[in-house]
């Protein structure tokens, strides 16, 4: 995968949103459409389940140079490879870790990205020495319906602050985008916009365009 600083379209296969297509299609179809990184995010399945699908999918992203990532199972991350394992607040702080570092131990390539609502979650994860944080939900998003929307002041407090690569996540969608983008975003995560389109790789397309 290219380095982080320089990845900018980050999408999810995210099962929520397959409504019957197969996961390894569906990241083929990111690949097409420009992806930078690609998250397997699938909250109902099994662990056994999601690294099935994890090796269906790796293959495709190595041969496309796409670096891959795995939400919340650290453990499959490591065993299959991932390049990133992106963890919540309450999968990292709240398990006890202080530091990705002790995550590290047995495989130091891998990143770690942490999820994050509030300057002071940002400035703990950067403390924490994570990989890159994501920024949300910037909007309202049926992906976390419970979640209150942090606004774009949010992401204009990450572009003075953040020293890390950094990701807006939450609502974006073409409509959204340029405000996001106004309040001094490079990179940024979209999930339902791209996987309830018609056509994934020319949605994808269409929003590689906008980032340049």
């Amino acid at each position: 995968m290219k380095p982080l600083a320089d990845c900018k379209l980050y999408t999810f296969v995210d099962t929520a949103y397959l409504n019957g297509r197969a996961p390894e299609v569906i990241a083929q179809q990111l690949c097409d459409g420009g992806s930078d990184l690609i998250q397997l995010r699938a909250k109902n399945s099994s662990a056994e389940e999601i690294r099935r699908m994890a090796e269906k999918i790796l293959p495709i992203l190595r041969r496309a140079n796409v670096g891959f990532v795995i939400n919340d199972h650290l453990e499959i991350a490591r065993e299959i490879g991932a390049d990133i394992c992106h963890l919540g607040q309450e999968d990292f702080f709240d398990a006890g870790h202080t530091h990705v570092g002790q995550l590290k131990i047995q495989n130091k390539k891998l990143k770690i990205g942490l999820s994050t609502h509030a300057p002071a979650q940002a400035q703990r994860a950067l403390d924490a020495g994570a990989d890159y944080i994501a920024i949300g939900p910037v909007y309202a998003t049926g992906t976390k319906p419970t979640a209150k929307p942090v606004t774009l002041e949010y992401v204009r407090w990450a572009a003075g602050h953040s020293t890390v690569p950094w990701f807006a996540i939450g609502g974006i969608n073409l409509q959204t985008i340029d405000y996001v983008l106004a309040a001094g975003a490079k990179r940024i995560c979209v999930v339902s916009a791209i996987l309830n389109a018609k056509d994934v790789a020319k949605a994808c397309g269409e929003f590689r365009n906008r980032l340049g």
